[in-house]
């Protein structure tokens, strides 16, 4: 069999090409069917099969999904699930990964769900994220009187931050009146916020329950009556897992009524014990400090000297130095006089007269002296001068020039000493005693006699 025209493909790439083309044309679907082989290990994922009686197809729903799912998942049970298809390309295995699963009994109701908050959120109505007062100075809790709840709240507000101030609002959390209740005590409450500027948190909760208790919670006007409150509202509806449109449009969504009282007060006893612990930083810091300036005050005690002390040292220091001055001007003073008589007795022994007329006969005689010396030397120089041009005479190449000989120079002014220094038709200088001549050479011989021919 010929090869084929385009290259193979790799198995890693012709899975990729399928799971990418298979999550392409179909996106998300619903799938209802029975569960099977349902397991969950250490990671947190279920791994599941769904199947009717003519197929199955293999599933996954993964741990940050699987905490959003109430019911638990059981071998038998028949369910919706909601998800995308897809390929685990490591094994080639084609499987559905799950985002939500519920009972096939309330799929309509979870895809009103579904779809209404879409809408909401389209709209901007889950927008809200004002940051709520912790602790706040009078929170308003609307629920109902009689549930757990209001119980679990109080009992978590008395336990941490006991001086709260808590009014309850009483509505209905489920049936008919639920919604109608709720909204007119949001209301109520946002219209008297300006009568009472110190109701400054608004908290809608109840406890758990399944699916059909927590709708009321799901009613679009309620989110909106929610979105548009003009105090700050905190949602806790249900366990964990359940989430409704409440809490999607308030402004901070806590999983339960408790952990919702738990962020809006600080811990009373975890502040006191903060409080305790910075009392005793601050009084160590300040009995350091107040060490510290004990210290430096006796430091600045030991240094400090009363004024009269330095005054009287100043005092003595001043005569002793009035006793040196005197002393020193009278001993300068006698040595002044000292130096004087001394001066006085070698002017009496050397009178100025005879010393002038002493220097007055040296002068003459040696006037006289430099008269008669000055002619002989100059005698004795000439005689010298006339010498040293009589040997000048004898050794200068002028002289030589004289007696009828020439000194030969190249055009570069250098003296031919050879005929070989020479060439034909050359231009020489010849120095005589008396003049200079400016020669040619017409031929080079190697007899003494070279000819040369004068311009």
């Amino acid at each position: 069999m010929p090869l084929p025209d385009t290259p193979p493909l790799s198995v890693s790439e012709l899975n990729r090409s399928a799971r990418l083309l298979l999550e392409g044309r179909f996106g998300e679907v619903w799938v209802e069917g029975e569960l099977s082989g349902v397991s969950r290990p250490s990671s947190g994922h279920v791994y599941f099969t769904l199947k009717d009686d003519q197929a199955q197809l293999r599933g996954a729903l993964f741990r940050s999904r699987a905490r959003f799912v109430g019911a638990p998942m059981r071998d038998g049970d028949r369910v919706k699930v909601r998800g995308r298809l897809s390929i685990f390309e490591p094994r080639g295995d084609y499987q559905l990964i799950a985002e939500a699963v519920q009972a096939a009994g309330v799929g309509e109701l979870l895809a009103a769900f579904e779809r209404l908050k879409a809408r909401l959120a389209d709209e901007g109505v889950f927008a809200n994220a004002r940051p709520l007062p912790c602790p706040p100075r009078h929170l308003l809790v609307i629920t109902s009187p009689s549930g757990a709840a209001i119980r679990d709240v109080l009992a978590v507000l008395a336990a941490r931050w006991p001086m709260v101030n808590v009014t309850l609002i009483p509505v209905a959390v489920q049936g008919r009146e639920a919604v109608p209740t709720m909204i007119s005590a949001l209301g109520l409450l946002n219209r008297q916020s300006s009568l009472d500027p110190s109701r400054d948190a608004i908290l809608i909760t109840r406890g758990g329950g399944s699916l059909e208790d927590l709708w009321a919670f799901n009613d679009e006007h309620l989110a909106r009556a929610i979105f548009h409150s003009r105090l700050p509202v905190m949602s806790a509806v249900g366990h964990e897992v359940d989430m409704t449109l409440a809490d999607f449009a308030a402004d901070v969504r806590s999983p339960t009524p408790s952990a919702a009282a738990e962020r809006l007060v600080p811990d009373g006893r975890e502040l006191a014990q903060r409080l305790e612990a910075l009392e005793a930083r601050l009084r160590r810091a300040v009995q350091a400090r107040l060490d510290a300036e004990g210290q430096h005050l006796d430091h600045l005690r030991a240094r400090l000297r009363h004024p009269g002390d330095g005054l009287e040292r100043q005092r003595q220091a001043l005569a002793q130095l009035s006793g040196r001055l005197a002393r020193s001007i009278q001993a300068r003073l006698a040595e002044a006089q000292r130096r004087q008589a001394q001066l006085a007795r070698r002017l009496a022994a050397h009178p100025p007269g005879r010393q002038l007329a002493l220097a007055d006969r040296r002068l003459a005689a040696a006037s006289q002296r430099l008269t008669t010396a000055a002619p002989r030397e100059l005698a004795r120089h000439r005689e010298r001068l006339a010498g040293v041009v009589r040997e000048l005479q004898a050794v200068s190449p002028l002289a030589v020039l004289g007696r009828g000989y020439a000194i030969l120079q190249d055009a570069q002014g250098y003296v031919v000493r050879r005929a070989d220094d020479t060439a034909p038709g050359d231009r020489l200088a010849a120095r005589l005693g008396d003049g200079r001549l400016v020669l040619q050479v017409l031929r080079r011989d190697t007899t003494p006699r070279a000819g040369v021919q004068s311009n």
